[in-house]
């Protein structure tokens, strides 16, 4: 082979390099928006750490057992109402919280079945709410004997007073295997009545027998307050739920959610800052709240309906974000089609216009507009300035329908909770998007004729070369 002919069959190569060297700078030109990240804006923490400063109080159960005389009956597992109360009472107080204080009441217990005028009065606290002893609380509890009647109205009057009063929500297990046969007072009139003082109580129920009138007074205490009943029929789910309950009160006792009204027109709705907020809201009926958010910030807003009673199938939760004319800004559903615990469901908007560094600041604190003042989230005023921004009209609804033997009285407990932030970043619009895939394509269709045409000359060299040889 000569020298020509080894030149001639490097050639090839050089140009396949060169080739790859200028494709790789066209490509190279590029913006790699495939391998951007955008970091997330950071969410004000002002509402949390508001709310999470303020809570020093510890979470509070008071535990109600009937210890009347129909406990003695022994139809569950083969064992009596009373000891397997008393059983699971046990294990719960071994598996307590360190943090919660828990006392126990009883009803019953004293005076016998013979003695109505006293028997009828018979409610007394067993152990103080507070730090437990569990050798000392398990010793008073083990003490008990079926003897008297059931007085729950009263009982339920004397837990409350047990566990004071306070900023956070407190809760109240009964566990009986009867209706209240001492009433007046009638204990579902008295747990309206605890629920319309605004005293953050829950009443949970939990019942040992299963006739039909236990079963709907049981219903009705719970229903009242916001908190829920169970049909027991095993010592290990006693002992489960009582469980789960008491480490509820742990759940909820850290944030205190301040209570509001919400209005059915936006004009005349409570203007809300950051923070967690509680009402309640009535069958099919609409909760309205204003939120002021200025130029270039972002407003957050989560919505939990606790389905404390029996609803209809298919339902749902509506939230919307509207303008002061009530035109629709966001909306966020949930839906459902049979009995659950809490239905949710939330929205975002960002407020068009630049950021500022006023309304930055404020993205963190308390936002303001307009003139006037509103309710911060521990329920102080907040001034409002006039800077540009505008007011956002929450709406909360639901499509709820009641079930058998449901009442509408209360409304369901509705959390709501807001925010508002810096605004996300803005995605680039589709224009950008378009130019950017044009270029690429340009590029492409560049590099496939120059490459069409590189290896269209390679075929007719080699074919040259070969007549030559």
């Amino acid at each position: 082979m000569t020298i020509i002919q080894r030149r001639r069959q490097t050639r090839p190569l050089g140009l396949l390099a060169a080739l790859a060297i200028a494709a790789g700078a066209l490509l190279s030109g590029l913006p790699a928006h495939a391998d951007e990240t955008t970091a997330p804006p950071q969410q004000s923490a002002g509402a949390g750490a508001k709310n999470s400063d303020q809570i020093s109080e510890a979470p509070r159960v008071d535990l109600v057992l009937d210890v009347s005389g129909s406990m003695r009956a022994t139809d569950i597992q083969g064992k009596s109402r009373i000891s397997v109360a008393q059983q699971s009472i046990d294990e719960v107080i071994d598996a307590l919280p360190a943090e919660t204080e828990f006392g126990i009441r009883t009803l019953g217990a004293t005076y016998p079945v013979s003695d109505k005028l006293h028997g009828c009065q018979d409610t007394q606290q067993l152990y103080p709410v507070g730090k437990t002893d569990k050798v000392e609380a398990k010793t008073a509890v083990a003490t008990l004997r079926p003897t008297g009647w059931t007085p729950i109205g009263l009982a339920l009057r004397g837990a409350a007073q047990d566990l004071g009063t306070g900023q956070t929500t407190r809760r109240v297990v009964l566990i009986t295997d009867g209706e209240d046969d001492c009433a007046p007072p009638d204990p579902c009139e008295v747990a309206r009545e605890l629920a319309a003082q605004g005293t953050h109580l829950v009443v949970d129920t939990l019942g040992l027998a299963h006739d039909d009138k236990t079963t709907q007074q049981l219903e009705c205490i719970a229903n009242a307050t916001g908190g829920t009943y169970t049909d027991v029929r095993t010592q290990q789910q006693l002992t489960d739920k009582v469980k789960q309950l008491v480490n509820r009160a742990g759940d909820t006792y850290k944030v205190a959610p301040v209570k509001t009204t919400g209005t059915d027109k936006c004009p005349d709705a409570p203007l809300l800052a950051p923070g967690v907020y509680s009402d309640r809201e009535k069958f099919a009926e609409h909760r309205v709240y204003r939120v002021p958010v200025r130029a270039g910030q972002e407003l957050r807003a989560a919505v939990s309906v606790s389905l404390d009673r029996a609803v209809a199938r298919d339902y749902g939760v509506l939230l919307q974000a509207t303008d002061a004319n009530g035109q629709e800004l966001v909306r966020g559903t949930d839906a459902g089609s049979g009995r659950t615990d809490v239905i949710s469901t939330g929205v975002r908007w960002s407020a068009p216009g630049k950021a500022t560094a006023s309304s930055s600041a404020a993205a963190s604190a308390t936002p303001s507009t307009g003139a006037g003042s509103g309710t911060g989230a521990a329920g102080t005023p907040v001034a409002l300035s006039g800077a540009a921004g505008s007011t956002v009209c929450l709406i909360v609804s639901n499509s709820l329908a009641p079930g058998a033997g449901a009442q509408a009285d209360p409304g369901f407990p509705l959390e709501l909770t807001v925010d508002v932030a810096a605004a996300s970043p803005a995605p680039d619009g589709p224009a950008a998007g378009l130019g950017r895939g044009w270029v690429l394509l340009l590029v492409l269709t560049g590099a496939g004729l120059l490459t069409g045409l590189i290896f269209g000359w390679l075929a007719r060299w080699r074919i040259a070369v070969w007549r030559e040889n």
